[in-house]
């Protein structure tokens, strides 16, 4: 059992005999009232969103799910398609994979997330490198304004903010828990 405010983001709880995901927790404090909980959260049977506020002493049930390491093999509209050691296949619903997509790429190694058997979800690791495809050239002097980012676009299409000195055929490291950049990688 875990308090409303020990709920973290990624974690799985029952409500009302419901799985959900905490997708947002935002603890608030105020003055003379009680302190309170925010959250957005997921269905995992039916992938239905809702808002909800918890007193911050509320008690929930932690759902422990379980994973398994797999390869990314292809996508088959609707669903992308997974391959763990074994050969067994596991298909993941588009709606479930929301921030993944930004950086997944063929053979790329990750852990699928099951519920009761089904597979909910897919997390990729910490951080990943990728290659900027394309990037605006820095302009000498550039940094006295203050601007020292610039908008760098992935092959996957995403795009992030990176230091002025990167340039369009690096290598990056990016962390895909804040989608920021880390650093520029020599390859």
């Amino acid at each position: 059992m875990k308090t409303a405010q020990e709920v973290k983001i990624g974690n799985v709880i029952m409500v009302e005999g419901n799985p959900m995901v905490a997708l947002k927790c935002e603890y608030n404090k105020s003055g003379r009232n009680s302190a309170v909980v925010k959250m957005k959260l997921k269905n995992l049977l039916n992938e239905s969103s809702t808002e909800a506020v918890f007193n911050a002493s509320d008690k929930f049930d932690i759902v422990v799910l379980e994973k398994k390491e797999v390869t990314y093999s292809y996508f088959t509209d609707p669903a992308y398609v997974f391959m763990d050691e074994e050969f067994n296949q596991y298909e993941v619903d588009q709606d479930s994979m929301e921030d993944a997509l930004k950086f997944l790429e063929d053979g790329m190694s990750c852990d699928v997330v099951f519920y009761e058997g089904k597979a909910i979800s897919v997390e990729l690791p910490n951080s990943v490198t990728r290659e900027i495809t394309y990037t605006e050239p820095a302009v000498k002097g550039d940094t006295s304004s203050g601007k020292v980012m610039k908008t760098a676009k992935l092959n996957t299409g995403f795009e992030l903010m990176v230091p002025l000195f990167c340039d369009t055929g690096d290598f990056i490291e990016i962390d895909t828990r804040t989608l920021e950049y880390k650093n520029r990688i020599n390859k």
